[in-house]
């Protein structure tokens, strides 16, 4: 028989630890933390985004980073596969708002409680606080050339050099100097992201020890900081059907509708997180113009109207007084003072320019965005092992035989709303699968 470890308990770490067992392969998963899924625990607010329930194109448009990579591993195991396996093992699922997969009972925890369960029952041995410090390595002998066969020759061949793996993956040596042997090892240790959780980037370490290329790190589905002092004065206030668009000078980078919310340091919710997914690195690390559309719905001229209605319902009154009705009540403060309009001036009096000036106000809303938050408020990681030094029909390194990546610790990421965890889900079962039987 054959033996895989894997290096990490995640989702993705588990999946493939289950897959491999599956196909035969006697299975040994390491993981540094008291238990498993540790970070599982905390997605979905503590309620577990399975997967999503859309169609294949659907996934694919909410994958940010590398797409293409993932044709096979979505194609193998994709979101169906992923709820019967749940279902068959009893976990019950349901569909809510935008296609999210959630557990019935709301509670991550039974997510977790069904892997660890099947883990057993597929006989994988399972060792918690131990923390893998190195691959164990040798060097893999070039691929036998035929005779006369010179190098040039064997690329034409289709066999690039430089591309056959230059190692042999033999195991792992545990931080106590423990030597562990295995016939593969995969790495699904996880990002940066949520680091309390135990992501401290041990996969990019491995993997860079091993020839490998790591992309650029970067926070993703992350809140943003704010510059103007009056976001810390809306701290708590969540704006539904809103439309927020994000400028880098003259230029759109950004253009969504939906909810978001303010915080003591800048803005969050699911319209910031999503956007700190779709903004490239080069942008987020500069300031960025966000202007908030808080009337979607209404063009300018259609909102004049409505002004000029409130306005004559309330002709007596003071501005301060008679936009009430248009504001929720922590914003109106601010959307006073930003306007310019003196708070006592009688809405009779207002002018056509001050009128248009409070338009284009509450179409577009500024807020100064100054940086991302750091990895520790991150939901996952941007960046990670490059997919080109990985076989996107198994998972295995193309440096490294015997060594295989998935999950977060790729360069792949995508959209909330279940996706990351698919991602998991589907590198993993991959990896697994592969790793047991090309052992």
């Amino acid at each position: 028989m054959s033996k895989t470890i894997v290096v990490g308990g995640g989702p993705a770490g588990m999946f493939a630890a289950i897959a491999a067992a599956e196909a035969g392969a006697g299975v040994l998963l390491l993981e540094k933390n008291e238990k498993l899924g540790k970070k599982l625990y905390i997605t979905g607010k503590g309620r577990c985004n399975i997967t999503n329930a859309s169609d294949m194109e659907v996934f694919f448009s909410n994958v940010v980073s590398n797409a293409r990579f993932l044709y096979s591993a979505f194609s193998v195991c994709d979101n169906r596969r992923v709820i019967d396996f749940f279902e068959k093992n009893g976990l019950r699922t349901k569909v809510e708002r935008g296609n999210r997969v959630f557990p019935v009972s709301d509670h991550s925890s039974d997510v977790i409680a069904t892997l660890q369960r099947v883990l057993k029952e597929k006989g994988v041995e399972v060792r918690l606080h131990t923390e893998v410090k190195e691959l164990l390595t040798k060097p893999q002998p070039e691929e036998p050339k035929e005779q006369g066969e010179t190098s040039e020759k064997l690329t034409r061949r289709g066999k690039k050099k430089d591309s056959l793996p230059g190692l042999k993956v033999t195991g792992v040596r545990l931080c106590d100097g423990t030597k562990l042997s295995a016939d593969a090892v995969i790495v699904a240790t996880g990002g940066f992201s949520y680091r309390t959780t135990g992501s401290t980037g041990d996969g990019y370490r491995f993997a860079e020890e091993t020839g490998h290329t790591v992309i650029g790190l970067t926070p993703s589905l992350v809140p943003f900081c704010a510059k103007e002092p009056y976001v810390a004065q809306l701290q708590g206030l969540s704006l539904r059907n809103v439309e927020v668009r994000i400028f880098d000078g003259k230029k759109l980078l950004y253009r969504e509708f939906g909810e978001m919310l303010f915080t003591h340091f800048g803005v969050s919710g699911p319209l910031i997180l999503s956007a700190s997914a779709a903004l490239k690195p080069k942008f987020t690390e500069k300031n960025l113009d966000m202007r908030i559309d808080l009337k979607p719905a209404l063009n300018e001229e259609q909102l004049d109207k409505r002004l000029l209605r409130e306005f004559e319902e309330a002709k007596n009154k003071q501005f301060k007084n008679a936009v009430g009705g248009l504001f929720p009540s922590k914003l109106l403060p601010v959307v006073i003072s930003q306007s310019g309009i003196a708070p006592e001036k009688k809405v009779n009096e207002l002018t056509r320019e001050e009128r248009q000036r409070l338009i284009q106000l509450i179409k577009a809303f500024p807020v100064t965005l100054c940086g991302l938050r750091d990895f520790n408020e991150a939901i996952v990681t941007k960046g990670g092992v490059s997919v080109k030094e990985v076989n996107p029909s198994t998972m295995e390194s193309k440096r490294a035989r015997g060594l295989y990546f998935c999950g977060e610790v790729l360069d792949l990421d995508a959209m909330t709303g279940g996706y990351n965890l698919q991602i998991a889900w589907s590198t993993g079962y991959l990896a697994g699968n592969a790793s047991a039987v090309s052992s």
